[in-house]
């Protein structure tokens, strides 16, 4: 994946454009979040690397790319499914490298859903029917009315450093079904499963031009330099919502289409009726799984009254249970943050939470181990209680492995609790009520609401928040209508 440079050190991850892979003017250090020593340098992208990538996307949508008919395009995304698996070692060990997880984790979600969103989108662009209708004129004839799809055009893709390859084809995957041509951004913390699937593309025999990589930073660097282009013709994002809002100043000027899932704060509902072992384990995983860095992940949690006592005391001592260990031990749970200064961010609030009067229940510190971890990003898994709804504590996303847990008394307090966000991601909800299970859908602000369960996905139902959390939606054909401009065409029978 790195290559030599000429001086025999290991060359740099490059950027990919136009089917061949680039340096860049000046190069970034990628540091490990296990240990904190420095990986690889990365080629950072610079005005005019950005610029032969969009030229380069918008050559490929003239060419034989731009010819193919859906089923051609499925074709296409199956074989970069079939590299991908090929792949599958490479991929596991650059998405460990890069983010610390666990490599169980990598196994089992990374790099199979990454596979899997190719598979399932050349699936579904290749059956998804358009409208059509008959429509009875004024002369007393006819006329057929139907639906074709268009590939919006070239598609600024960026995408954070959490999951960075499953994110990553979540959005290439739908774009290229669709026949568009793409420039994508990886984080600068995570450049090294973007680079491998760039080679996966290549091998995978996909035109020249079709995918392109461009590697940097945000402000006045490969980021700005995409979403400000005039040859992009939509963008989509995940991400925190404060760069969301600056990716929508730039994207005003060509009034250019958008795609956000942005942050969440989101809520745990726990009724008395619940199953508290499931309950509990459900809790566990939602709040510190990938060490909270999910935009999903719950970090505020609500439980009724009479079992707030119980649960909150079974959930802090599950948190302070969880395993540590090299990424490479199957046993490992607990990650580490993605950089030192995710860390001080995260360790920022939990100070803050003590600040506002919070009881730390478990954690709120960072691991001792002897060895070259205390090189990198650890935090303890923290439970917290004792805040109002106000405390910045519970207001702010932290993103980091930390829930907060207080206690409500009815159904309609849960929800008014739950609500009081300026947030509306997800949402997760505990109770054998099967009527209450169904109130909570309508009631919940929130663009997804599991019922005894968290992060059970199907790729065909729509995805995406509400309110800061996000425009649009994405998943089945939802992504579809994102990445693809819909004509009506008239035709007038007798």
């Amino acid at each position: 994946m790195t290559g030599r440079a000429a001086s025999g050190g290991p060359q740099p991850l490059r950027n990919f454009v136009g089917g061949e892979f680039v340096g860049g003017k000046q190069t970034f250090a990628k540091a490990s979040p296990v240990t904190g020593e420095v990986l690889f340098e990365v080629a950072e992208a610079d005005g005019a690397t950005v610029d032969a990538a969009v030229d380069a996307a918008r050559a490929a949508l003239r060419g034989p790319w731009g010819r193919m008919d859906e089923r051609e395009r499925a074709a296409v995304l199956r074989r970069v499914a079939d590299e991908l698996e090929r792949r599958f070692d490479d991929l596991v060990v650059a998405e460990v490298a890069d983010t610390g997880k666990a490599i169980s984790q990598a196994r089992t979600l990374d790099i199979p859903r990454g596979a899997a969103n190719f598979r399932a989108f050349a699936e579904i662009v290749a059956s998804t029917p358009n409208e059509s209708f008959t429509t009875a004129t004024a002369g007393g004839g006819r006329a057929l009315n139907y639906s074709v799809r268009k590939p919006v055009g070239v598609v600024a893709i960026i995408v954070p450093w959490n999951l960075p390859l499953l994110l990553l084809t979540w959005k290439v995957a739908p774009a290229l079904a669709c026949g568009n041509a793409v420039v994508v951004k990886p984080s600068e913390e995570t450049p090294s499963s973007a680079t491998l699937l760039a080679e996966v593309f290549a091998a995978a025999g996909v035109p020249d031009g079709v995918f392109n990589l461009v590697h940097g930073f945000g402000p006045d660097s490969a980021g700005e330099f995409l979403t400000r282009h005039p040859g992009v013709d939509a963008i989509t994002f995940t991400g925190e919502s404060a760069t969301g809002t600056a990716i929508m100043r730039a994207a005003a000027d060509g009034v250019k289409a958008v795609s956000f899932e942005l942050g969440g704060k989101n809520a745990g509902l726990v009724f008395a009726d619940a199953d508290l072992d499931a309950a509990v384990a459900g809790s566990v995983r939602s709040s510190f799984t990938n060490g909270g860095q999910v935009c999903l992940c719950t970090e505020r949690i609500y439980v009724q009254r009479p079992v707030f006592e119980e649960f909150t005391e079974r959930l802090a001592a599950r948190a302070a249970d969880l395993a540590f260990g090299w990424p490479s031990d199957e046993a490992t749970v607990n990650m580490p943050l993605i950089s030192a200064a995710h860390r001080a961010k995260v360790l920022g609030h939990y100070d803050l939470a003590r600040a506002e009067g919070a009881t730390v229940l478990t954690g709120g510190g960072v691991p001792s181990f002897g060895d070259a971890r205390d090189g990198g990003a650890y935090v303890q898994p923290t439970v917290l209680t004792g805040l109002p709804a106000t405390a910045r504590t519970n207001r702010e996303e932290i993103f980091g492995p930390v829930c907060h847990v207080a206690p409500f008394d009815d159904e309609e307090e849960a929800y008014a609790l739950a609500n009081d966000s300026e947030y509306g991601l997800a949402a997760t909800v505990w109770t054998r009520d099967v009527g209450r299970a169904h109130r909570a859908g309508l009631r919940l602000d929130a663009g997804i609401v599991w019922v005894n369960t968290w992060f059970l996905r199907d790729l065909r139902t729509p995805f995406g928040g509400v309110k800061a959390s996000g425009i649009g939606r994405e998943g089945g054909r939802h992504s579809l209508d994102f990445y693809s401009e819909l004509t009506n065409v008239c035709v007038e029978l007798s």
